[in-house]
């Protein structure tokens, strides 16, 4: 089985420590005993191997347990986290889930069969074919979310190889490709998963102190809510070694000012997507934004300054939408990139930057910009139709003070003369009670026309 190597190194790690789950210790012997027991729950509750089966629910050591089981079991997962509750009916619908586990805060959980005929070409391949799966979800943020079908045991075999452990905070969401990564690289290597109370930057960083955390995986948008909220000064993180961070572009103000923050610990930028899984990266060094991407079993290109990559474990495809791969196998990633030899520079996605007549604008180096502007706590730039330009530059902002509004524009144009061309200085500002993100920290920007 692809995960039997996985499972042998549980049980040998004895009383080391697998999980810190609300402020409790888990053992790795207990998990492997907790996985035992799901396998016999499996057989005795009749699933079978190939069987579609939705976990919905958030980091919790039986959950964890029971998606390893699953995995040896032969099964097709499909996680789906509390903050995608109200998604999870089109969800399980649209994978074809025929049974699903239910978990509550407290760990309890309640099995119900979800009676759907499993049809798909995909998921019929992989239950054919003996093998586990893992379908995860878009974002959505560009329209309708896609089902992304994976071979979980080509996933699986990037961990073989032993890699470093970590004290890590689980912050990343289990049905995100980033989550499911945490997870398997955390137990894979002999490292101590923490689940923090909540997601807030002050729980978070109060988990870091408390429990000796060492890897916080996040995202440029809630390490900037923790600088302007000061925690990581309200709070120990001495232990912290290293901050990883990706899933949107890094503005380089934030960086810098992370750097300044944090001086002790590595800052390093992460690479992936849900169709191709996380990649191999290495930051030119913990103030750069330039980033070699790639690592065993992946090659890259650049086309027309966009990244293409080519992976072994790539998804299989998806459920509700045609094959994005080239014939030969290549995975337009949809963005836009500068090259330095071996490194590169993530400029943004395609379907972000704004088009100002004929002129591209990536939001991210706007944002950057306006971060360093006096009483402006966050920035979302996106596009919005202009009658002679196409597009013109518009950002919401999020304030420290109420500041009246024209004020506002003319300092902003001020503080933008000389660091951004004209065409990129935003023309419409609205002002916000609240940072505009989603629940996974990722900045949520207004579609802009075509």
């Amino acid at each position: 089985m692809a995960i039997d190597w996985f499972l042998e190194r549980l049980a040998p790690r004895g009383e080391q420590q697998a999980f810190v789950w609300t402020d409790r210790a888990y053992s790795y012997a207990w998990l492997a005993a907790a996985v035992g027991k799901w396998q016999d729950r499996l057989r005795q509750g009749g699933i079978v191997p190939g069987q579609v089966v939705s976990v919905h629910g958030d980091y919790s050591p039986s959950l964890s347990a029971l998606l390893l089981a699953l995995t040896a079991n032969g099964n097709i997962v499909v996680p789906i986290a509390s903050a995608a509750a109200e998604n999870q009916g089109q969800f399980t619908e649209l994978a074809q889930a025929e049974v699903a586990f239910h978990f509550q805060s407290d760990d309890s959980w309640r099995i119900e069969p979800q009676n759907m005929a499993v049809t798909h070409e995909l998921l019929l391949s992989l239950r054919q074919g003996g093998r586990p799966g893992l379908v995860l979800f878009s974002s959505g943020s560009t329209g309708k979310s896609k089902g992304i079908v994976h071979d979980l045991s080509r996933l699986l075999e990037k961990f073989r190889t032993p890699r470093a452990a970590f004290r890590t905070i689980g912050f990343l969401l289990l049905d995100h490709i980033g989550g499911i990564n945490t997870l398997l690289h955390t137990l894979a290597n002999g490292g101590t998963l923490i689940t923090p109370a909540g997601r807030t930057p002050g729980e978070v960083c109060a988990a870091i102190g408390r429990h000796r955390a060492e890897l916080l995986p996040s995202s440029p948008t809630f390490l900037n809510l923790m600088l302007v909220a000061e925690t990581h000064q309200q709070y120990d993180l001495s232990s912290l070694k290293l901050i990883t961070y990706g899933t949107e572009v890094m503005p380089e103000s934030i960086l810098r000012r992370l750097t300044q923050a944090l001086p002790g610990v590595t800052l390093a930028q992460t690479y992936g997507l849900s169709e191709l899984g996380i990649l191999r990266a290495k930051s030119r060094s913990s103030d750069s934004l330039w980033v070699k991407v790639g690592g065993e079993g992946v090659e890259t290109r650049v086309v027309d300054g966009v990244l293409w990559v080519r992976t072994s474990a790539a998804m299989l495809g998806y459920l509700n939408a045609p094959s994005p791969f080239s014939a030969d196998g290549w995975f337009n990633t949809g963005d836009r990139v500068e090259q330095d030899g071996e490194y590169l520079r993530i400029l943004g996605r395609e379907s972000d930057w704004i088009n100002v007549g004929g002129q591209k604008v990536y939001p991210a180096e706007v944002e950057s910009v306006l971060l360093e502007m006096e009483n402006v706590l966050d920035a979302t730039v996106y596009g919005e139709r202009h009658p002679l330009t196409g597009h013109m530059v518009a950002v919401t902002v999020l304030l420290a003070k109420p500041e009246d509004l024209t004020g506002l524009k003319q300092r902003m144009r001020a503080h933008c003369a000389g660091r951004l061309e004209p065409f990129k200085i935003p023309i419409k500002v609205i002002v916000a009670e609240q940072a505009a993100h989603s629940d996974r920290f990722k900045k949520r920007r207004p579609r802009q026309g075509p």
